[in-house]
This record gives C-alpha cells, structure tokens and sequence, in this order.
C-alpha cells in the first residue's frame, strides 16, 4: 500500500475511535443509555414493522404498494450489509478499544456497515415519498437510530456513514426498479 494512502487511512481510523469514544462516553449516563437502547431496540425491526401495519391499518389496499415496496427494498438491504460484513470483517468499536463500552446485545459480530442505519435509512425515504407528511417523523427516527449505534458503542461513524449511504442508493435504485 502506498505511504501517503496508509497515513490518510491511519488518520482516518484514529478519526474514527476518537469519535466513536466521545459518543461512547454519553452512555456512561443511564438516561441516555436506556433511551438509546429503546431506540435500538426499535430499530432492530419493531418501529418499522408497526409503521407498515399502521400504514395498512389506516389506509387499507392503497398502502399495500407501499409497504410491499419497503419489504422488498428493506430485504435488499439485508442481503447487501450482510455480504458486506462477511467480506470486510470489521470488529466492533468495543471490541478492539476498551475506552469503547458495548452497551447494548448485538447482532451480528462485525461492524461495517451498519445495517441498523442502512434499514433505517431505505424504510424512511421510502415512507416519505409515498406518504409525505411522515418524513419529519420518520427520518427523525432514522437519524435517532444511527445516533444510538455510536451512543451504545458497537459502530464507529464510517460505518454508520457507509450504512446511511447505503441506504440513500437502495432506496433510490429501488425507485427506478419498483
């Protein structure tokens, strides 16, 4: 590898823990601690899965396309950030740094990306442009998700970035697919 490319990537990486351990220090507080332990607990599926049958509930057969769309552009999702861990391998923020805590069960044991903030992300964009007035609500929610993956220590922020991005693209190509 190139010099000046390992010491952009090295800065990067310090970058990195160094961001990752300021969030991780706020869950030293057990208010903020919890609150973002429900709001991953939410993000694992539960906020998302209670939007669909709402927006079902509510507005009958004319949310079917909808939330069809979410499922199917939520399960590309899954099938993407899963190829991406098992190829990249990347450890979690608290297993490598021990002024990282991990203050939440996770997942999966690798980090990059995350796949919390890529769902969160894909299921906001498309509710909001089907049903506009939700996307304060929503994206709010998608951005207090990936908030919680640093908060609770198992992201560092490239990987909540990559997952955002992510995100932004399935949602989008799913628009031009769909």
């Amino acid at each position: 590898m190139n010099a000046r490319i390992h010491t952009h990537l090295s800065r990067l990486l310090e970058v990195d823990r160094a961001i990752s351990a300021r969030f991780s220090r706020a869950s030293t507080r057990p208010h903020v601690r919890d609150f973002f332990r429900a709001v991953s607990w939410l993000g694992n599926g539960w906020f998302w899965y209670a939007l669909m049958a709402a927006l079902l509930a509510w507005y009958g057969r004319d949310a079917f396309y909808p939330v069809t769309h979410m499922i199917v552009a939520g399960l590309s999702g899954t099938l993407i950030y899963k190829r991406l861990k098992a190829s990249t391998l990347r450890p979690r923020p608290f297993a490598v740094h021990q002024e990282i805590a991990q203050s939440v069960a996770i997942l999966d044991q690798y980090s990059f990306p995350s796949g919390h903030t890529l769902h969160a992300v894909v299921f906001a964009i498309v509710a909001s442009m089907y049903f506009p007035a939700l996307a304060f609500w929503v994206g709010g929610f998608a951005a207090l998700v990936a908030l919680s993956r640093l908060v609770l220590g198992v992201h560092y922020p490239t990987d909540v970035l990559a997952g955002a991005i992510l995100g932004t693209l399935i949602a989008a190509i799913s628009f031009i697919v769909f």
